[in-house]
């Protein structure tokens, strides 16, 4: 996922709030989760979240996700996000990493078993 930090995502100094990039990392884990769990997830523990630099107004943020571990209901999901500084020369550096686990859930919102992965078939004969 991509997303430039604009002015009204930043305190007065042009710093960029932590809470705005907790809500980019969220979004990023979410979209992994939900792929994986073919359906709604819901945010259930911040395992960890570290902040590494700051980021400032006008940085291209560059948010990676990877699934870590899968569960009956829940998926565990690492989020890396790097900022790309635009200035005279582009400097890339690696502002945020967090651990966000989501679990499944149904139209009733409650936990819901995750599917099993379906392998790829191979269709030549």
């Amino acid at each position: 996922m991509r997303v430039v930090a604009m002015p009204h995502d930043a305190n007065m100094h042009g710093d960029v709030f932590g809470g705005w990039i907790m809500s980019q990392v969220d979004l990023a884990g979410a979209v992994c989760a939900t792929r994986r769990a073919n359906g709604r997830v819901a945010t259930v523990a911040v395992n960890s979240f570290l902040f590494k630099h700051p980021v400032f107004v006008g940085d291209l943020l560059s948010i990676y996700a990877d699934i870590v571990r899968v569960g009956n209901t829940s998926i565990t999901v690492n989020v890396e996000c790097y900022a790309e500084r635009s200035q005279l020369e582009t400097d890339i550096v690696k502002v945020t990493e967090a651990t966000l686990t989501y679990v499944a859930t149904d139209d009733q919102r409650r936990p819901r078993p995750l599917p099993p992965l379906i392998d790829a078939v191979d269709d030549q004969a």
